[in-house]
C-alpha cells in the first residue's frame, strides 16, 4: 500500500508532535487540523506539513478533510472531560470519515489497559473506541496501546519535576500502581513505520518501555535526576481517593478520581516492542531534559510550552 498523504488528528499534540516530525522525516505530506492555528504554529515551519483551522468534531468536516489522503491516523485523547465525545464519537466518525473519502488506511491509538469493564471511564471508553475501528473490516487498520508516554513536553515526568520545586514532600497516590513508560520518540517511529508495513495490517500492539516501575519510584527517580531530594510518602487509598476529590475541583485538575480509579489497574506489557525497535530506557533519555541546566539549555523547552 503506497501512502503519501496523511491526515493526523490530534497532530498538536504532545504525541502528535512527534508523529508528525516522524513522517515528515520520512518524506510523507502531513495534514494537521487544529481548532485554533495558533496552538499549531510549531509544526507550520516543518517543510510537508499543512496546518488547517478546523473544528473536527462538526458534523461533515472530518469526511471533508480526508479526501485526497492515502491514511488517517487518529491519535486524540483526554485525561479529563467528556471521554465519549473525545474516545469513542471521534474514532466513529474516523471510519466513517475514511469510508466517505475513499481512504483505506486508519492507524489509532488506544491506551495499555483499555477494556470494556475496566475501573475508569477513560479506560472504558478508550475500549468502546478501540473496537469501532476493529469493526471496520473493510478498512486496514492497526491499533497501538501504549503505556504512559513520557518525552520533554510530557505532563508525566515534568509535572513532577515541577511539583519538585515547590514541595520538600510528595503524597503519592496509589504509590503502588505499576506503570511501563515509554519514549515518545519510539512511538513516533512505531506509528510512522506501521504505515506502509504490511505485517502490521489489522493488528494491534501494546507499547511499553524496557522497564516497570511503581508511581512511588518514578517520583523519586524524577527528583533524583533534578536533583532535588525530597521526602516521597506512599499514601493509603482512603487518602489517595480524598486527595483526587480534592485536586479534581481545583484549577489545573492535577488529577480526578477517574484517574484515580484507573491506577488501579497496572499499565504494563510483556509485549515485546513491534518492528524491531529498541525502546529507549527513561534513565538513559530522561536527564537530557530534566536534570538542571542553565538558562540557555532550557530555552528550546521554554519555547514549546509558549507554542514558539
Amino acid at each position: 500500500m503506497k501512502i503519501e498523504r496523511v491526515l493526523v488528528l490530534g497532530g498538536s499534540g504532545f504525541i502528535g508532535r512527534h508523529i508528525v516530525a516522524e513522517l515528515v522525516r520520512r518524506g510523507l505530506k502531513v495534514t494537521v487540523p487544529s481548532r485554533r492555528r495558533e496552538r499549531a504554529k510549531h509544526l507550520i515551519l516543518l517543510p510537508t506539513v499543512e496546518v488547517v483551522e478546523a473544528d473536527i468534531g462538526r458534523k461533515g468536516v472530518l469526511d471533508r478533510l480526508a479526501r485526497g489522503h492515502d491514511a488517517v491516523i487518529n491519535l486524540v485523547g483526554i485525561l479529563h472531560g467528556d471521554f465519549v465525545q473525545a474516545h469513542v464519537e471521534l474514532a466513529l466518525a474516523a471510519v466513517s470519515a475514511c469510508r466517505a473519502a475513499g481512504v483505506k488506511r486508519l492507524v489509532h491509538m488506544s491506551a495499555l489497559g483499555a477494556a470494556q469493564d475496566g475501573p475508569s471511564e477513560y479506560q472504558r471508553t478508550k475500549a468502546r473506541g478501540e473496537q469501532a475501528v476493529i469493526d471496520a473490516s473493510d478498512l486496514t487498520v492497526t491499533v497501538f496501546r501504549p503505556s504512559v508516554v513520557f518525552g520533554p513536553e510530557d505532563r508525566f515526568l515534568n509535572r513532577f519535576a515541577a511539583l519538585a520545586r515547590l514541595t520538600p514532600v510528595f503524597a503519592v497516590p496509589r504509590p503502588d500502581a505499576r506503570f511501563q513508560p515509554v519514549y515518545v520518540r519510539d512511538v513516533a517511529r512505531a506509528f510512522a513505520v506501521s504505515l506502509a508495513d504490511a505485517s502490521s495490517y489489522n493488528r494491534g500492539y501494546e507499547l511499553g518501555g524496557p522497564r516497570q516501575y511503581e508511581l512511588k519510584e518514578l517520583v523519586e527517580k524524577v527528583c533524583e535526576i533534578t536533583d532535588r531530594p525530597r521526602v516521597v510518602i506512599g499514601l493509603p487509598d482512603w487518602a489517595s481517593c480524598l486527595q483526587a476529590f480534592t485536586l479534581e475541583h481545583l484549577p489545573g485538575r492535577l488529577m480526578t478520581r477517574d484517574n484515580y480509579r484507573a491506577m488501579s489497574a497496572p499499565n504494563v506489557t510483556d509485549a515485546p516492542f513491534p518492528f524491531g525497535i529498541a525502546p529507549q530506557a527513561l534513565e538513559a533519555v530522561a536527564p537530557a531534559w530534566l536534570a538542571p541546566a542553565g538558562p540557555r539549555e532550557r530555552y528550546p523547552q521554554l519555547r514549546w510550552r509558549a507554542r514558539r
